[in-house]
């Protein structure tokens, strides 16, 4: 009979978290899948599956007996998806889960501008103030979604200015965190920023997207009664608005400027830039 796994991934029916699966079953380790539904799990060699979601105390105590490393993927966007880290850290300490590494984002603080920030800020305080050991990957925002922002009408709309961010490929991200995984000791008490290789703006956004598909993209600088007013069609929540908004701001404000090295450092290798992922 073989060995239960000592190391377990949450959100391996998502992007981030399924490409850290299938990395690790492909570097031989065992692992415990814990997701919401096991009919939706990947089905990887050396995997066992357990069900259980962010703020479902027992069933995440369950599920996390005998783990000794946790890959905790930040939860769905939610306006009580504090409350869920917080319950999740908290039934891993339960359980006697003894490395906790966390997807946070950068510049996470309880001031932040991005409103999201500041949760990942206390689900960070949270895993200190456990007695844990823990390692934070702070993404920035993903290249991936970088496209999506752009409208029908071929415009990106935001009030982000000549701001500059350099946002990072899901597939990064999952590369540290994979290699972080693989030999957890190493990276013990660390901050790792994960950003792509340079900060550009909206606007260099939008020519890069009309040079990878053809089709004609701008940027529109929108003032923030705009940004709120051209986002009311989908009638968000007030926090959801509110985060949808900030996105743009902190980009304005430079809160997202920054290039960090902790790509390269961890993995060996660059980070894809946004034409690289594009093309």
């Amino acid at each position: 009979m073989s060995e239960s796994p000592t190391l377990a991934v949450t959100g391996a029916t998502g992007y981030v978290g399924g490409a850290v699966a299938a990395a690790l079953a492909e570097a031989g380790l065992p692992q415990r899948l814990v997701v919401r539904s096991a009919k939706r799990a990947p089905r990887l060699p050396g995997a066992e599956v357990a069900e259980a979601s962010y703020g479902e105390r027992s069933a995440s105590v369950d599920a996390l007996t005998g783990i000794r490393t946790l890959f905790m993927v930040s939860a769905a966007e939610a306006p009580d998806r504090l409350r869920q880290h917080l319950d999740f850290v908290d039934a891993a300490v339960e359980a006697g889960v003894e490395h906790i590494v966390y997807t946070s984002f950068i510049g996470a603080a309880p001031d932040a501008i991005f409103t999201l920030a500041r949760d990942h800020h206390a689900t960070e305080q949270r895993i200190r103030d456990a007695g844990v050991r823990f390692t934070l990957l702070r993404d920035s925002f993903y290249l991936d979604f970088v496209a999506e922002l752009v409208g029908e009408d071929g415009v990106i709309r935001g009030p982000a200015g000549d701001g500059r961010m350099a946002a990072v490929a899901r597939a990064d991200v999952a590369a540290v965190a994979a290699a972080v995984l693989q030999d957890p000791a190493a990276h013990v008490g660390e901050t790792y920023e994960l950003t792509g290789p340079r900060a550009f703006t909206l606007a260099e956004a939008a020519a890069t997207v009309q040079a990878a598909t053809g089709r004609t993209v701008t940027f529109h600088d929108e003032t923030l009664e705009e940004a709120y007013a051209s986002r009311r069609r989908w009638n968000p929540e007030p926090w959801q608005a509110d985060a949808w908004v900030s996105t743009y701001t902190s980009i304005a404000a430079g809160a997202l400027s920054r290039v960090s090295d902790d790509v390269r450092r961890v993995t060996g290798r660059q980070p894809l830039s946004l034409a690289e992922l594009l093309g």
